[in-house]
């Protein structure tokens, strides 16, 4: 099998789009595209691979877990799986790092990447979600493996005021689990001209068990977390063609879970939670801030045939991590980013025939990143980072005859690191004894690059429908990690040279019949120096920089023989090679932590009745098995562990009661399998062998005016 893919992936070197869709709520087959070229367009018009998560999917998914990680694990396949942690670690997007978005606005912290980025929003508020797969600059610096853009709700009615009303409760067949959400949505015009979106969401989690109703282990937990989500949208049309809008998007999450940890032994006994914690004085764990600040203009009409899009955004995040032991005296630490940015806009119409048409988007983006980490007692854990990156861009689209696309593009990366003094942690080694402290010296980094991507849409028929790109991403990533475990007194003398990857696609995609659908692709990345985890003697994760192949398949299947069912499911498979000595030879292969195991997933929805709707979904995770253990001690090095398969089964449902209400059911982990993620095995950690949450449901009620 991986013999049939890999020529697969050689002869195409391409991407996959795979959309588990729910036709039977949302049949949108002209879905409207910002992500793919920061304009609205068609995804019939877009060269590459995307996956969109419409609304009503996300609200579909809302009933069964309220986790976004958890959501996007059953809607994108070339996405890892989640740890069912506050932690992201582990979910790539074809097996690198993904850049974040919510409206265009970087939630990432590439400089210092926390793994908390996909977990920054409330799904109660989303109208879509945009995957785009593969390396790209369209939004700058962190997207090696692709984008995930979280595009919020906006005003669509013109009552003065509508609104959407939910509460719900979740819970387990445990004591001390039931848990809490409420959400309000209001949205309306004031005027002809003046419209708005405002919410508020909250939500109380009890404490999370596995199958057999053992608490699950409480570092990074989701159990007994506060979580909330505000935003404030306005909306003034000036005239037809210009309008400006200003938004807030708040949202902070906090647990004061207080259970002891009860060290488990990998691959045997999981790590659980049990008792009291520690009598320790520790901040709560979560994200206690991530605001959000966004003013945008939009003028159709500049002058002739030219439009123009000007976003101005500032982002203030936090997240705070468990107590760690290390390092010298523990401690907690947070990471904090404050990004500030402007987008600028302007696209030309070169030509507009009948069958055929001609477009030049091009701007300038200009970012401002300020990232540290730090512990809570004032020491700083990575020195302060100040990035500025000033990027020009052009890209030309051209449509021929309604069936063929022609997209090419440029962006000149302009990048600035300014990093201070600092001294690095005395770390504690697997043998009891310490590093030494040493003082490193800051000073200024600069890169430079231009980065490109062409692509080719060929629409031939209804059931043939070819495309291929060749896309590229500059980032600086984990520049805090190497920082922070320097063996050297000047940041000059340390390898922190970005990672430039080149994305090849090819896929087909098209309608069989009226009731099927598919899709296939392939894709190779690669990089010239790419950047990976592993384990030092003084168990601190470091970065390993060596030249990367990544490569995979995915595709996609879609049935709707009658309105009232449609099923499906989704493959995808990738492998990740690396020559360690730069020398040619790919000998050595990516560790599991950025390569997911091969992934299948699969639904059924029926609408017995116009007002009853029931849906299965299923998501299978193959075994990995990559790595031999040490000879001697019998043990995996980080990321190498033997993964185990596992089958998890979700059940939803709705039922209108009347055109105003519904109450929906959903129970995740319908059968209550005991089982543990993919990060609990590729870890290979005894503190990080833990196991999956048991059956939870989660009933709502629904009021809509």
């Amino acid at each position: 099998m991986k013999k049939v893919l890999l020529s697969v992936a050689c002869l195409g070197t391409v991407a996959a789009f795979a959309q588990v869709k729910d036709t039977l709520q949302t049949k949108n087959v002209e879905e409207v595209v910002l992500t793919a070229s920061r304009k609205k367009e068609s995804i019939k018009e877009v060269p590459s691979s995307i996956t969109i998560v419409g609304e009503k999917q996300v609200q579909s998914q809302l009933t069964v877990n309220s986790d976004i990680t958890s959501i996007l694990q059953y809607t994108v396949p070339s996405l890892g799986t989640s740890s069912g942690q506050t932690s992201n670690s582990g979910q790539t997007l074809r097996g690198r790092q993904v850049l974040v978005l919510i409206d265009g606005i970087p939630q990432s912290t590439p400089l210092r990447n926390g793994a908390r980025d996909i977990r920054s929003i409330d799904p109660s508020v989303i109208e879509r979600i945009e995957v785009i797969k593969g390396a790209s600059s369209i939004y700058g610096n962190g997207a090696d493996g692709g984008i995930i853009n979280y595009i919020t709700k906006r005003s669509k009615s013109d009552q003065k005021i509508s609104g959407v009303s939910q509460i719900g409760i979740t819970g387990q067949p445990y004591g001390g689990t039931l848990g809490f959400r409420a959400s309000q949505l209001l949205s309306g015009k004031i005027t002809n001209k003046f419209d708005y979106v405002a919410s508020l969401a909250y939500e109380r989690t009890g404490y999370m068990k596995d199958g057999d109703g053992v608490s699950l282990s409480p570092t990074y937990s989701t159990a007994k977390m506060d979580n909330y989500n505000g935003m404030l949208k306005l909306g003034y049309d000036l005239n037809q063609n210009q309008r400006i809008e200003a938004s807030y998007i708040g949202y902070a999450s906090k647990s004061d879970l207080d259970l002891g940890l009860k060290t488990g032994k990998y691959g045997i006994t999981p790590t659980i939670g049990e008792g009291r914690g520690k009598n320790l004085e520790t901040t709560p764990q979560g994200t206690p801030r991530n605001h959000n600040y966004k003013l945008s203009y939009d003028n159709k009409n500049l002058f002739n045939g030219t439009s123009l899009n000007v976003n101005l955004y500032y982002q203030d995040f936090r997240t705070v991590y468990g107590y760690s032991d290390t390092f010298l005296n523990g401690g907690q630490s947070n990471v904090i980013s404050k990004k500030k940015g402007a987008r600028v806009n302007l696209d030309t119409q070169l030509w507009n025939a009948q069958n055929s048409q001609a477009e030049i988007i091009y701007g300038m983006d200009v970012l401002n990143d300020q990232t540290v980490q730090k512990l809570e007692d004032g020491r700083y854990w990575t020195p302060d980072m100040d990035m500025t990156n000033i990027a020009p861009f052009a890209l030309i689209k051209i449509d021929l005859l309604k069936k063929l696309t022609i997209k090419g593009g440029v962006r000149y990366e302009n990048i600035k690191v300014k990093a201070g003094d600092f001294n690095t942690l005395s770390s504690i080694k697997s043998d009891g004894t310490f590093t030494q402290s040493i003082f490193v010296t800051g000073g200024t980094l600069k890169y430079n690059a231009f980065v490109g991507n062409i692509g080719v849409r060929y629409n031939i028929e209804n059931y043939l429908n070819l495309f291929g790109s060749f896309s590229q991403a500059y980032s600086i990533n984990e520049l805090g990690r190497i920082l922070r475990t320097s063996t050297q007194g000047t940041i000059q003398n340390l390898e922190t040279k970005p990672i430039i990857v080149n994305n090849y696609e090819f896929g087909a995609t098209g309608q069989i019949s009226k009731w099927i659908n598919y899709e296939i692709t392939s894709y190779v990345s690669t990089s010239k120096l790419g950047a990976s985890f592993v384990q030092s003697p003084d168990r601190a994760l470091t970065i390993q920089r060596s030249p990367e192949i990544v490569y995979g398949v995915e595709g996609f299947l879609h049935f709707t023989p009658a309105k009232w069912i449609n099923f499906g499911g989704s493959y995808s498979w990738m492998e990740g090679i690396t020559s360690i000595k730069n020398d040619g030879d790919y000998s050595v292969k990516i560790n599991n932590s950025r390569i997911s195991a091969p992934k299948v997933l699969a639904y059924v929805q029926v609408r017995p009745t116009r007002t009853l709707s029931l849906g299965v979904d299923m998501l299978h995770s193959f075994a990995q098995d990559r790595f031999e253990p040490n000879a001697k001690t019998g043990q995996y090095a980080y990321g190498e562990g033997k993964v185990a398969e596992y089958t998890v089964f979700n059940f939803r449902s709705s039922y209108e009661v009347s055109n105003n209400w519904k109450v929906s059911l959903g129970i995740e982990n319908l059968f209550n399998k005991l089982y543990q993620p993919s990060i609990a095995w590729w870890s290979a950690r005894d503190s990080e062998f833990i196991n999956s949450l048991g059956m939870r449901g989660t009933f709502m009620i629904e009021y809509k005016f």
